[in-house]
């Protein structure tokens, strides 16, 4: 009886780990897509289509750059289920359509799969190698590597596969659409035009209280500065605080939730920042605030980067970015990469924000040495 009843528990609880989210195994087929960048931070589209099969993964690559740089791959690979490590190996490629003077490369790429709620990532590293030999290269030598971003969506710039056909719906093949030109960096120091419609939403920046806890100067006569209280020496540190420029937060700001995604110590006085879209171009759009303050207004997210550039130093030692959801694209919610560049340092943080929430990244100066 006591056996009987020890198998019993033992089936109930294999039925009930069936049903707790995780312990099933990860189903991987789909189609995948982002884009990798060079070591160089050159920006490429990348997109998977692939069928698991147990541990086994299979499909199809396309990199792409519109008609300049269209390449379609065979790929195998396999998928690590406790580490959640997917590897995949272009064999070769299947279709080219390239510029003269270029040269296919085979990839190979390592993933990590993440999920977060019911977004789904691959992000990883790639290495590749030249498919033949060239004019100045041979094959299998080096042809570089860098990073890789995909996400988990339901639609292809190509067409579907076979073996992913009824379960994925067509969506229009973009790789004969002119390249997308990069938007031009935004300036801090030049004023922000904003639209007219906006302009009860965003009020704008008063200057005048910079001046408010200054003492007035006031013009006296020589006669009269004998009378005035002489100036104590004080500390040079001291000769340098100036007062804090108490800038109003917009509504968009002060109405919805500020969550801190992000601090990041910075050791360069320059700082430079660039936001992608994180996996598929679905149409998101952002505004962007730099300490309350608008420096990108309704600007499209998209493969080419939206780059803004700011100053640090010791005296103004800490900044932060809001990035603002001005809608949520096709595929909710509103996602970003944002790429950090400050003299050697480099970081990579994800964005998510929607109407209701605002993501926020913290930059803190600290002197090097």
């Amino acid at each position: 009886m006591k056996t009987k009843i020890n198998r019993y528990l033992f089936a109930m609880l294999l039925s009930c780990c069936s049903f707790i989210p995780g312990a099933q195994a990860q189903d991987l087929s789909g189609i995948w897509r982002g884009y990798f960048v060079t070591s160089d931070y050159n920006h490429y589209k990348f997109e998977l289509q692939i069928k698991q099969s147990g541990r086994s993964v299979s499909g199809v690559s396309y990199s792409y750059l519109s008609t300049v740089f269209y390449g379609k791959a065979s790929l195998t690979g396999n998928y690590n289920k406790v580490s959640k490590n997917i590897l995949i190996q272009e064999i070769r490629t299947v279709e080219l359509r390239m510029s003269d003077g270029s040269q296919a490369c085979i990839m190979k790429c390592n993933f990590e799969y993440s999920r977060s709620g019911k977004e789904e990532f691959l992000e990883g590293t790639y290495t590749s190698k030249f498919e033949k030999d060239g004019l100045l290269t041979k094959k299998g030598e080096n042809c570089g590597g860098g990073k890789v971003y995909l996400r988990k969506v339901t639609s292809s710039d190509f067409y579907i596969e076979p073996f992913l056909r009824g379960k994925i719906k067509p969506g229009p093949v973009l790789i004969n659409k002119a390249p997308v030109k990069p938007n031009p960096p935004a300036r801090v120091t030049s004023p922000v035009k904003k639209d007219t419609a906006k302009a009860k939403l965003n009020p704008p920046v008063v200057k005048k209280p910079v001046m408010v806890n200054k003492p007035p100067v006031k013009k006296e006569t020589p006669l009269l500065k004998p009378l005035s209280p002489p100036i104590p020496e004080t500390d040079s540190s001291l000769k340098k605080i100036k007062p804090a420029v108490i800038t109003p937060a917009p509504p968009v700001i002060r109405d919805r939730v500020n969550e801190l995604v992000k601090i990041l110590t910075i050791n360069s006085s320059q700082v430079t920042v660039k936001l992608f879209d994180n996996g598929e171009i679905d149409g998101d759009t952002i505004s962007v605030y730099l300490d309350k303050k608008l420096v990108l207004s309704e600007k499209r997210l998209t493969a080419a980067p939206l780059v803004l550039h700011f100053d640090m130093n010791e005296e103004n030692n800490e900044h932060e970015l809001t990035m603002v959801a001005e809608n949520l694209g096709t595929i909710p919610p509103n996602t970003s990469l944002m790429i950090v560049e400050a003299g050697t340092q480099r970081f990579e943080v994800r964005i998510t924000s929607t109407e209701q929430k605002n993501a926020v990244v913290r930059f803190r100066y600290r002197k090097p040495g």
